[in-house]
């Protein structure tokens, strides 16, 4: 039986970050974890990271009454990811191939993940944009070609903030009236929301709507029904993140994932080495 047991000291290293960000009170920080510390002895660890994240956060935000603690991390990433693309878009523009290249960039930008790393910086997300420059992706480029042009409603399942501001990219590559993106449908970590696709220029592009859900995945039984009725009725679901990916990929549906694997986990699952930019289309 599949087990997250390895996701428990990134749940803790979590907790200890927002407890820090939402009171300077030491009492309240240790109120935080020792609660904390307890709902994990009653987590299902055969669950999705993202359902336990969930619960984690959950109760982070109750005992701190702060019902978004990241709001203020997720706008600084969002300007420094709007920086950085900034940059990029030239090198996006003279590209012999801009789709996959914009493929490329828009799985580098999951690197900005505070449920994975406990700082991202922009040395960091240059890192990453250089690895992913370099290296070809893990995927089959034509099939996701191919599965866009055939496809008439496409929902586009969004994951960071700050890594919205590279999804523009790809975005810009697809087209757009066929496209819905979906962000987060409440605060959780630093995992978009409506507000952030406002604010990087998204709602301008598409049709968002956001999943109903406080999950930093997509935890179906989560999620609106009005979420649910785009999801079921989408011929393509492109879904961004690790989150995405474990919250999804044993639905049967068509969904192309585009994400960096960041844990032994998902690793084995994939057959990927931990640090691959992949494409992972689970097909119908």
């Amino acid at each position: 039986m599949r087990t997250y047991l390895d996701c428990i000291p990134c749940f803790l290293r979590q907790t200890l970050d927002a407890a820090r960000m939402v009171s300077a009170d030491q009492p309240l920080q240790q109120e935080i974890v020792r609660e904390v510390l307890g709902l994990m002895q009653t987590l299902d660890l055969s669950r999705p990271a993202p359902v336990m994240a969930q619960q984690i956060h959950r109760c982070m935000r109750r005992l701190s009454g702060n019902s978004d603690p990241y709001a203020a991390v997720r706008r600084r990433q969002n300007r420094m990811a709007a920086q950085l693309v900034n940059k990029l878009r030239s090198d996006l523009d003279k590209a012999e191939d801009k789709m996959e290249y914009a493929v490329k960039l828009a799985i580098a930008g999951n690197i900005i993940d505070l449920g994975a790393k406990g700082n991202v910086t922009p040395a960091s997300v240059d890192q990453s944009v250089v690895k992913a420059v370099k290296d070809p992706v893990a995927g089959d480029i034509k099939g996701f070609r191919r599965a866009v042009e055939e496809a008439d409603k496409i929902l586009y399942l969004m994951d960071n903030a700050g890594e919205i501001v590279f999804d523009k990219l790809l975005l810009e590559q697809l087209p757009l009236t066929k496209i819905t993106a979906a962000v987060r449908g409440a605060p959780v970590i630093n995992d978009a929301v409506m507000s952030d696709a406002e604010e990087v220029g998204i709602c301008d592009m598409v049709n968002v709507i956001d999943n109903g859900s406080d999950a930093p995945g997509t935890v179906l039984e989560e999620c609106s029904s009005a979420f649910t009725e785009y999801f079921n009725n989408a011929d393509l679901i492109i879904a961004k993140g690790q989150g995405n990916y474990e919250s999804l990929s044993d639905t049967d549906v068509n969904i192309i994932f585009l994400f960096q694997v960041k844990c032994n986990l998902v690793a084995e699952q994939t057959g990927l080495p931990t640090g691959t930019h992949v494409m992972l289309n689970t097909g119908v």
